[in-house]
């Protein structure tokens, strides 16, 4: 390749009228080099408008989906098509349509973090970020399910009096937090303010002195006066903190003995050499038939509706 990567990715999108789109999960080195960082609804919201010929997902495989399934007519191309995510695998099509018989007359609410074809069989997606908004906006006496993150689906079960019948599924990078390294760094660490992902389990949210989306978290520490904070997420948002606040302290809690992170494994297969590599060849693609984009479609432009 001539000149740096970077210079070459730059030249690529240019050229081929592509917008690279970043989860706050990825790499700092792609969050650098992205047009747009942000998380699920941020991204869905951007995926929603862009003009561009191509849209580069870095992210896993449900956003790529959800920008496909929002804009049908551009290519949708990603770094790799491997990167899945834990979530969404906990809640497989054949199943969640076989729990969904068990509760006739519930309103299907899904999680953003989940498959195209469970988004279908969806009457309303969310984020973490407009969950509870999307939930308040139905009448209190309607019935609900609520999949896949039941770690979520309770949260917003607790915040809002309602009884959500929830899928049994969660993500495996906020359910391992474990409670003894909350306490472990929040006793060596007084003066930090302890702020989580309500993907975590409830007995972490318990402890949290601040509970939100990952843009929410981003917003809190930008806007806090508070100069450290223990963080309860992927490490990847770490790269946006730290820009956003250089004079702040941020600690991540860790799920390795040996390395103070908290990685998605899936998040993380995405690499500069591997974006490099799908825009130049623009693939791998996401394709999606036009029955499920269809069907796909009207619980993810509900949300979006909703969200305004």
């Amino acid at each position: 390749m001539k000149g740096t990567i970077q210079e070459e990715i730059l030249q690529l999108k240019k050229k081929k009228n592509a917008v690279i789109l970043a989860h706050y999960y990825q790499l700092p080195e792609i969050q650098e080099i992205a047009d747009f960082i942000g998380d699920s609804l941020g991204l869905s919201q951007e995926a929603a408008t862009t003009q561009a010929d191509i849209i580069v997902f870095c992210g896993v495989h449900f956003m790529a989906e959800t920008a496909k399934i929002i804009n049908q007519t551009k290519k949708v191309i990603v770094p790799d098509l491997n990167a899945g995510c834990s979530l969404a695998d906990s809640c497989l099509p054949v199943p969640f349509r076989e729990f969904l018989k068990m509760y006739p007359g519930h309103t299907v609410i899904s999680y953003i973090n989940c498959s195209a074809e469970i988004k279908a069989l969806s009457d309303i997606i969310c984020t973490s970020g407009n969950a509870v908004k999307i939930v308040e906006s139905l009448p209190k006496q309607e019935k609900i399910v609520f999949a896949p993150d039941k770690n979520l689906g309770g949260y917003i079960n607790g915040l809002t009096g309602r009884d959500m019948v929830l899928w049994d599924g969660t993500c495996e990078v906020h359910d391992i937090i474990k409670v003894e390294e909350i306490v472990r760094l929040k006793n060596e660490n007084p003066d930090a303010v302890f702020i989580a992902h309500p993907e975590c389990r409830q007995v972490v949210l318990e402890l949290a002195d601040f509970i939100g989306s990952t843009t929410g978290m981003l917003q809190y520490t930008v806007k806090s006066d508070k100069k450290k904070f223990i963080v309860a997420t992927e490490t990847g948002i770490l790269h946006q903190m730290k820009k956003f606040s250089p004079e702040k302290e941020f600690i991540i809690v860790s799920n390795d003995t040996y390395c103070s992170c908290n990685d998605c494994p899936y998040m993380k297969l995405n690499t500069m050499e591997k974006l490099y590599r799908c825009l130049k060849d623009e693939k791998p693609e996401i394709k999606l038939s036009t029955t499920l984009i269809e069907k796909a479609k009207k619980p993810i432009l509900r949300m979006l509706e909703l969200s305004k």
